[in-house]
């Protein structure tokens, strides 16, 4: 074949790229620094030794993959809760609500935790639409995200969404958990910003935990062990009897 023959039927370059494009997701933009430095690690490890280099670009690849950031449909529902992350429902318990929510003593809260590991997607999605009230961010300690002691003494930022859900006024707070690998926690969303359900708010870097506490008008849908997806896996639901006392 010379390089004026016709391409094969059904195949072009620009198709290619196409696909490519739908199907290898977006890299989230706060990955690039990291996925760069790399790629420059990777040439520099090219150049002393060939094995080196190909492992470089391997570690490369991974750390791009790392950082997709997977276009997610969120339910049209509107009594739901979504997954603020991707992971494994490390567990549902009943807790004192945190401090950053200024509630009365003696009033509990369900808090769904999801544990990230280097694998998940980590980008951050917000459970419900509705406006933000608080952003709060709190250094701590770097243990293991699966241990449940993490949920307050680790480094972490909060966020409170207040919100309409089925009729229901509603508040719900999530936290962003570093662990022992993630280090830094990305938030680009402030006190009044305006969310859409499973709009996107922030991103961990590598193995991390994300908590969702939600108030008693609140009927959980998920359990420990189950695998969920931000933005679309549904996490909880408005109760009847809660949309009812509202009117």
């Amino acid at each position: 074949m010379n390089a004026n023959s016709p391409e094969p039927a059904g195949f072009s370059v620009s198709h290619f790229l196409e696909l490519a494009r739908k199907t290898v997701p977006p890299m989230h933009p706060g990955g690039r620094p990291i996925v760069a430095g790399f790629a420059v690690g990777a040439l520099v490890l090219r150049l002393l030794n060939r094995r080196l280099g190909f492992l470089g670009f391997v570690a490369t690849a991974w750390c791009a993959w790392f950082f997709r950031e997977p276009a997610r449909v969120t339910p049209s529902r509107p009594n739901v809760a979504v997954a603020a992350a991707d992971g494994t429902v490390a567990d549902v318990v009943e807790v004192e609500p945190p401090a950053e929510l200024g509630l009365p003593a003696g009033r509990t809260m369900l808090r769904i935790s999801t544990f990230l590991n280097i694998f998940d997607v980590h980008v951050n999605r917000t459970p419900i639409p509705g406006k933000v009230s608080c952003v709060s961010y709190k250094k701590g300690k770097f243990l293991a995200a699966n241990k449940d002691e993490a949920s307050d003494a680790n480094e972490q930022n909060a966020l409170t969404v207040a919100g309409v859900v089925g009729g229901v006024p509603t508040s719900v707070m999530f936290r962003q958990i570093a662990g022992l690998i993630a280090r830094r926690i990305i938030c680009y969303k402030k006190p009044g910003d305006v969310l859409d359900a499973g709009e996107r708010i922030g991103l961990i870097k590598f193995g991390s935990r994300v908590d969702v506490y939600l108030g008693p008008e609140w009927a959980i849908e998920v359990r420990a062990g189950d695998r969920v997806s931000a933005g679309s896996s549904v996490i909880a639901r408005m109760r009847e009897t809660a949309a009812t006392e509202a009117l």
